[in-house]
């Protein structure tokens, strides 16, 4: 994590080689192959010859955190929302710590939240020996604590919160995950990857998430820069681990911060990476990606990367020398940005505003003062939390919480003068239409049930639609006749939203 030079290019040459040649190297990955390269979008047969790609959503929700679902907007937008801030969590202040703490992940276990992050009070060289990983615990994800676990001596005591040390350079972005995959061994639950370009990335596994051992002597990945915090995680949709890594666009450390995947059915071999692709966007630095299954839609992937502006400077020097800004940490800016991802080698850049601006405080202008933690938690009924490392480099570096709705990252919003959305055919199991959303006191929200081809369905009109009105996280749909929609599951339909002053966070069928 040390000051690098400035981009020299796109590299998009390289990102299409790379990928090409990946996906010819995986042809003898067999039906994991197809999923490294194409998102697993669930499509039925036409049967009814509409013409129309059918989304296939069954009764999971569905969040509108991409166009997935949506034909067409009018009035309307998908607009991205802003995290409130909840105060400081955790102050990295043990000797051993520091002001480059840093690549925290955050996983709830079971009715249980940890916390595992980087301690390393002085800058030095990435994977030296005074780097070690430290964890910390909760109950509700608000308050942590510190836990003494006597497993390694450091600074002259065992008194210490740290559950891996002395074995460089894995400390330097170790980052855990609770594995899901039903036949993962109970001595294995807990797996992380670790490692820098030198030593490739290294599996590691845990029964009780303390307790760490490497999975074999070898590296699992050696094809990566790796330098930074590389993530991985059993994907419920695609029937695999997946590994999201720091490459560099034009090779080497050359270019700009880009993200590779590859993918796995043992944890042990992997694909060879596939370049993430961004649509059409600009290229930027993508420091860290924090890519992970959404809680409450596993089949939507979150990401949470911090966007690096390298040679931005905001502090003066006299700013800095107040703040205590170590001098190779001043001369750049960073925040936090949202993206998603449906599987295969494809992120949505939907929204390319920051998600989590640097805001007022100055020491959040210093260099890689945007990092976001790995892992997004429930924290309540109507909330869920995300966490941010602020002032880093400095000898205030702390944990920031923010808070959103649930599903609230980003809604289909209309505005007083009114707005309409109207999803894409989709077939749906389930007898009831619940719908995430919130409304002024003067909107609301009515709900029109078309055919594919865009036709009201008698009882479902807009005529026919009760309006929904009020703030829920769940609240089922009704029209004149009643909220049962079960005559049409298995059929091809579409929803019209007709909206005023309301936001669509997520819907479902139950």
């Amino acid at each position: 994590m040390t000051p690098t030079e400035q981009p020299r290019g796109r590299g998009s040459a390289w990102r299409d080689l790379s990928r090409r040649k990946a996906l010819k190297r995986m042809a003898g990955f067999g039906a994991l192959a197809c999923s490294a390269g194409w998102p697993p979008v669930r499509l039925v047969a036409d049967q009814a010859g509409t013409g129309h790609d059918i989304r296939s959503i069954g009764s999971r929700l569905e969040p509108f955190f991409d166009p997935h679902l949506i034909d067409r907007l009018d009035g309307a937008r998908l607009k991205l929302h802003e995290p409130q801030p909840a105060g400081p969590v955790l102050q990295f202040d043990r000797p051993w710590e520091g002001p480059f703490c840093g690549y925290i992940t955050v996983l709830q276990d079971k009715d249980a939240f940890r916390m595992y992050y980087r301690g390393l009070p002085k800058a030095g060289a990435d994977g030296s020996e005074n780097e070690v990983t430290c964890c910390a615990e909760s109950t509700d994800g608000v308050q942590w604590t510190k836990p003494d676990l006597g497993l390694h001596e450091v600074h002259g005591t065992r008194r210490n919160n740290v559950v891996l040390a002395g074995m460089a350079p894995f400390s330097h972005n170790f980052s855990p995950f609770v594995d899901t995959r039903p036949e993962t061994p109970a001595d294995e639950r807990f797996k992380a990857l670790a490692g820098t370009s030198k030593s490739g990335l290294a599996a590691f596994v845990s029964g009780d998430g303390r307790r760490w051992r490497e999975l074999r002597d070898a590296p699992v990945l050696t094809e990566g820069a790796f330098d930074s915090q590389n993530v991985a995680f059993w994907s419920e949709a695609e029937g695999c681990y997946a590994a999201y890594f720091r490459t560099w666009t034009d090779g080497g450390f050359r270019g700009y911060r880009t993200i590779s995947r590859s993918i796995s059915k043992d944890f042990l071999e992997w694909s060879s990476p596939v370049p993430m692709r961004f649509g059409d966007t600009p290229p930027e630095h993508l420091y860290t990606n924090q890519t992970h299954p959404y809680f409450r839609a596993p089949h939507v992937y979150i990401a949470l990367p911090m966007r690096f502006m390298p040679g931005r400077q905001v502090l003066t020097g006299a700013q800095a020398r107040e703040l205590g800004v170590n001098r190779g940490y001043v001369s750049d800016c960073a925040e936090a940005v949202f993206m998603t991802s449906r599987g295969g080698d494809r992120y949505d850049r939907t929204f390319m505003e920051g998600f989590i601006r640097p805001g007022l405080d100055l020491g959040n202008w210093a260099s890689r003062a945007g990092l976001t933690a790995l892992g997004v938690i429930p924290t309540g009924p109507t909330e869920m939390s995300l966490y941010k490392q602020a002032h880093y480099a400095q000898p205030t570096c702390h944990l920031l919480r923010f808070t959103l709705r649930t599903d609230g990252f980003a809604s289909v919003n209309a505005p007083f003068q009114g707005g309409e959305m109207i999803t894409r055919p989709l077939t749906f199991t389930g007898g009831n239409l619940v719908i995430n959303f919130s409304t002024g006191a003067a909107g609301g929200i009515r709900v029109e049930i078309q055919d594919a081809n865009g036709k009201p369905l008698p009882g479902y009109t807009l005529a026919d639609a009760v309006e929904t009105i009020g703030d829920e996280i769940e609240r089922v749909v009704r029209w004149k006749q009643g909220p049962d929609v079960s005559a049409l599951a298995g059929r091809p339909v579409r929803l019209r939203f007709v909206m005023k002053d309301a936001d669509l966070y997520a819907l479902r069928f139950s």
